[in-house]
């Protein structure tokens, strides 16, 4: 075993990279939680948003293309639980998961004819200057452009959730939705844009998968990853700079336990596969506690004629 055979900057920079689909995914389901709308169909639309984005990039031969194509597919599959959650009044937990199932099972059929292709490349951030930088530049400046996408994404939800009018807006639906719909707000139509932007970003993370990191398709290749993605708007207390540091914690995890496998660390592959996991379960035990941050009409049923 040697662990010096492990460059920090490679460790950084493989650590931000794996980080990114998972946070594009929880700043989406933050800002919906944000709205008072509770959707499971994380995965789901992951998933989706993955095979959207890998068919549209591979017929199209443009990446770009290909990520706009996983937002509307996300987006798409995200107003199928909008209408049902909203319109219909479906209960939100049994028609996420059923989100999730649609989307794996959806994802499976259209991606048969895709397997073993490989995609166009993905462009990466090239400025000389600073990936020339000692460190730094491979552990920062090396990246394509999504991820640093992501982090101005978080810094606009942000931005929108604390400083906007409509922002203040949707916290306030999350909040209280009887009283913002008494004071003449379209509590209905502020949750459905929510739950798209939600699921946009969702797919977005998914096609960061089959696009980038991997990139190629593969049959349930997100493998639990919107899972994380919710666990970690709870662990974030819907706050999005700490979803950020949720995100690269479980990411950190994640690369360490695959290089430790590479050096040759004795430890069973099984435990260092399983580590990325116990460490976000116990990161929620211990914040578990904090629910101040909750909107407080999370999940409850909104009915117009109240």
């Amino acid at each position: 075993m040697d662990l010096s055979a492990i460059s920090p900057a490679a460790l950084i920079a493989a650590l931000i990279a794996a980080s990114t689909p998972i946070l594009l995914a929880a700043i989406g389901e933050l800002v919906v939680e944000k709205a008072g709308v509770l959707n499971l169909g994380v995965e789901g639309m992951m998933i989706t948003g993955a095979i959207f984005g890998f068919a549209t990039t591979v017929e199209t031969g443009s990446p770009w293309m290909g990520l706009l194509a996983a937002m509307v597919g996300g987006a798409i599959l995200s107003l199928i639980f909008a209408v049902l959650t909203q319109y219909f009044l479906s209960n939100q937990v049994a028609t996420g998961l059923a989100l999730t199932l649609f989307g794996l099972g959806f994802s499976a059929l259209i991606g048969q004819s895709y397997t073993g292709i490989k995609p166009p490349t993905f462009p990466h951030l090239n400025i000389a200057a600073l990936n020339d930088i000692p460190f730094w530049g491979r552990a920062f400046f090396s990246h394509d452009y999504l991820v640093y996408l992501s982090i101005l994404l978080v810094f606009a939800v942000w931005y929108y959730l604390k400083f906007t009018r409509s922002g203040l807006i949707l916290r306030a639906v999350g909040e209280n939705h009887d009283a913002a719909h008494a004071i003449g707000y379209n509590v209905t139509r502020i949750r459905l844009l929510a739950v798209m932007f939600g699921g946009a970003c969702a797919g977005l993370g998914g096609a960061y998968l089959s696009l980038i990191q991997v990139p190629q398709w593969t049959q349930g290749m997100t493998a639990g990853a919107g899972w994380i993605a919710l666990a970690l708007v709870v662990f974030a207390s819907w706050k999005p700079w700490r979803v950020v540091l949720g995100a690269y914690i479980f990411g950190g995890v994640s690369i360490l336990q695959l290089n430790l496998q590479a050096v040759g660390v004795n430890i069973p592959v099984a435990y260092l596969s399983m580590a990325p996991y116990i460490v976000t379960i116990v990161v929620l035990v211990i914040m578990s506690g904090d629910r101040t941050s909750a909107p407080a009409s999370l999940g409850r049923v909104f009915h117009a004629s109240n």
